[in-house]
């Protein structure tokens, strides 16, 4: 019986097993030092990105900077609830007194029931708050800022007893890069007695502080078309200005249930005009508001459409 001779490794299996070690050790590293580092953002938790626009409901996912965003609600109707694509708002308090300044603080928070703090910036800012009587008077567009803890805040007054609607219209980014495009409403009460305004007469123009507003298009259910504005100073196309990188923004609330829609416009093709792409969310009668700026003065034109 001879005796056993010594095991020894093969040099190109021991080559081997030590390349396939290190490449193990290189993922676990990468993978830690990328949870200790996680994307840049702005001090105030904004991400930057290269995108210029929402997504209007019936627009497919696409790409801001490399990460998907998407849109929560396909082709239907935005901003009918507190909570939508896995965000929620969460109002400090949602009663103001009549005609006098207070301020709106909130929250968006995450199916964790935690702050989200990190917010894609769209036409310039991380959040557009929309805010307008239930039936439909007193538009307002205002820019919440965000506290470090994700609490929004902005001053607001509400100028007539009634229930109003605030439309909180941002990007959130969560923590694996992906953006969803979100818009959620939520119910404020000014106290005191409530008449509601008939919606005005439907028209397709509308003067307002010396410029001639109209506009040439029928918006329709679940079909995108072309809604030509121009904006004239007298007999001269107006000197329209980007206002949050645009020449315009455009935003449709329907009767009754108040369905929020918000699009952007494409470049300026002519002098005092601004088209948008727009997909009615359904049928029904719109209040339109129209934000363009000249002269540094942003100014608000007003339509109600009729949507088949």
């Amino acid at each position: 019986m001879t005796e056993a001779e010594p095991i020894g490794v093969d040099r190109s299996t021991l080559r081997l097993a030590l390349m396939v070690g290190g490449l193990v050790l290189a993922v676990l590293l990468g993978f830690g030092l990328g949870r200790l580092n996680p994307p840049p953002t702005t001090a105030s938790g904004a991400v930057p990105v290269t995108a210029a626009h929402t997504h209007p409901p019936g627009t497919a996912p696409h790409s801001h900077d490399g990460s998907t965003a998407t849109q929560a609600g396909g082709a239907d109707a935005a901003g009918l609830s507190i909570s939508s694509g896995g965000y929620t708002i969460a109002p400090s308090t949602v009663e103001f007194p009549v005609g006098r300044a207070g301020e709106l603080r909130f929250q968006i928070r995450n199916e964790q029931r935690r702050a989200v703090t990190r917010f894609a910036v769209v036409h310039e800012k991380p959040m557009h708050l929309i805010v307008v009587r239930r039936d439909l008077s007193g538009y307002q567009h205002l820019h919440p800022t965000m506290a470090a803890d994700g609490t929004w805040s902005v001053p607001l007054t509400l100028p007539e007893a009634g229930v109003w609607r605030a439309y909180a219209d941002f990007t959130a980014v969560a923590d694996d890069g992906q953006q969803t495009a979100v818009t959620l409403g939520v119910d404020l009460a000014a106290p005191g007695g409530y008449v509601p305004r008939p919606l005005p007469a439907e028209s397709t123009a509308a003067t307002l502080d010396g410029f001639n507003v109209g506009y040439e298009g029928t918006p329709k259910a679940g079909e995108m078309v072309p809604v030509r504005f121009t904006i004239r100073a007298g007999d001269a196309p107006a000197a329209l200005e980007p206002y949050l990188g645009a020449y315009g923004h455009l935003v449709a609330l329907r009767e009754g249930d108040l369905g929020y829609l918000h699009v952007h416009p494409g470049p300026q093709a002519e002098p005092g005009t601004v088209t948008f792409w727009m997909i009615a969310p359904g049928a029904g009668r719109y209040r339109m508001f129209l934000d363009f700026q000249v002269a540094g003065v942003v100014r608000t034109a007003e339509f109600t459409v009729s949507v088949a």
